[in-house]
Parts: structure tokens; sequence; C-alpha cells
């Protein structure tokens, strides 16, 4: 039995409807294909890409900030309280074979930033834009679609680094 890919959905926790209705497309594919969401656990674009992984009979993981398992979003099914804020970004980011990145703010950034130093594969969907000394950087995988992220995130999970 090949294993289960675990696939991170990162974004704004206060996520703009646009950004919300990417993320929910997002988690229904990834759910749809067998993989399992892994993400902050709380609203915006977590919640959306919870919501819509569970739409199609997906598993879903949390990864709170706080201590408290109630502070997940409806949509999770395994809520790890953890105590350490915006640390637990790199948690999210650990438990993933690939990271998508839809919108976001300054923790999205730092996932996609914990993503690239660890060697895991950022595909993004209307994200950051990142730059080194002035000079475009192309680590982050560009998609133009949910399903062209979940195809895109998909692949390189199973592509050997």
């Amino acid at each position: 039995m090949p294993p289960v890919l675990h696939v991170a959905v990162v974004g704004p926790g206060s996520a703009e409807r646009e950004q919300s209705l990417l993320a929910e497309e997002v988690g229904r594919l990834l759910a749809t294909r067998g993989a399992v969401v892994v993400c902050g656990g709380l609203g915006g674009v977590m919640e959306a890409t919870c919501r819509g992984a569970k739409s199609a009979g997906g598993t879903t993981i949390g990864i709170l900030p706080g201590t408290d398992r109630g502070d997940a979003n409806a949509w999770v099914d395994f809520a790890i309280p953890t105590g350490l804020g915006e640390a637990r970004n790199a948690l999210v980011v650990r438990a993933a074979d690939v990271v998508i990145a839809i919108g976001g703010e300054f923790g999205t950034l730092s996932e996609i930033a914990l993503a690239l130093k660890t060697g895991k594969p950022v595909v993004g969907v209307d994200t950051w834009e990142l730059s080194k000394k002035g000079i475009a950087a192309s680590e982050i995988v560009r998609a133009r679609s949910p399903e062209d992220a979940v195809q895109r995130a998909l692949s390189l999970a199973r592509t050997p680094s």
C-alpha cells in the first residue's frame, strides 16, 4: 500500500472570499485524490480547505497555535494543540510532503520560507512573490487554478529530491 501524501495548505486566517473559494476547492480536490490535508486548524483559508476536504470525505489535521483543541474549526478531524503560537508554522510545514500557499499574510510567508528552507516544494495560488537582491526568485511553483495547484503539488510530492 503506497504511503498517503500529506499536503499542507497555508493562507490567511482572515481570507478574502475568492481565497476561501479557491481553498475550499483545493481541499475537495486533495481529498478526492486521497491526500490528507494539514493546516493551522483555524479560520480563513484553513477552514475553507478543511470544509472542502470534508465535503469529499477527506481527512484533515489542524496544528493549532494554542492549547485548546476546541479552537479548531469545525472541519478538523485531528486537532493538535501546541501552545507554540506562530512557531507552530514550522510543525505545519514539517508534517507535510508539499505545501500549497493560497494568498497570504506574514504567517503564510513564514510557512513558505520554512518549507523552502527545508526542501519542501511550494505551490502558490495568488500568493507571495519572492526576490533575492532584486532578482525574482522562482522557488514557488505558480498555479493558475485549484486543479492546477493540486496536480502540481501531488506531482512534486512524488518526485524524489
